[in-house]
């Protein structure tokens, strides 16, 4: 009796039958101050894939280490969890001291006004 009730749970669970996107779509993230500056070029410039920061990402180091603001009140600035602004923060470092480095180009990608507001 136990294994037949166990195949019908890995049965009905086994693949998902809904169509359409999957999850929530992603917060908008309020972005206050966009930098003046689109890129960062090291002397001597190599030749390798340069890395790429996003506007949440760069605000993020902006209100945290610049601001010396909490996560949670960064959070709140930029109206995500305290969670994800740890994790933007995080990412910005770790591409950033890459490219200190490696010595690669750093490119800030400036995204459509639609996803956030400035």
């Amino acid at each position: 009796m136990y294994h037949i009730i166990m195949e019908r749970r890995r049965r009905r669970w086994g693949r998902r039958r809904r169509s359409g996107p999957i999850g929530r779509p992603p917060k908008p993230v309020v972005i206050r101050t966009a930098p003046p500056v689109q890129k960062l070029n090291p002397i001597p410039k190599r030749n390798e894939e340069p890395s790429y920061l996003d506007l949440a990402e760069v605000e993020a180091l902006r209100l945290v280490d610049l601001e010396k603001l909490s996560f949670e009140e960064a959070g709140k600035e930029m109206n995500v969890s305290r969670n994800t602004v740890w994790r933007l923060a995080e990412g910005a470092r770790k591409k950033l001291v890459r490219a200190i480095i490696e010595g690669t180009e750093v490119i800030i990608q400036h995204e459509p006004e639609n996803n956030s507001s400035i």
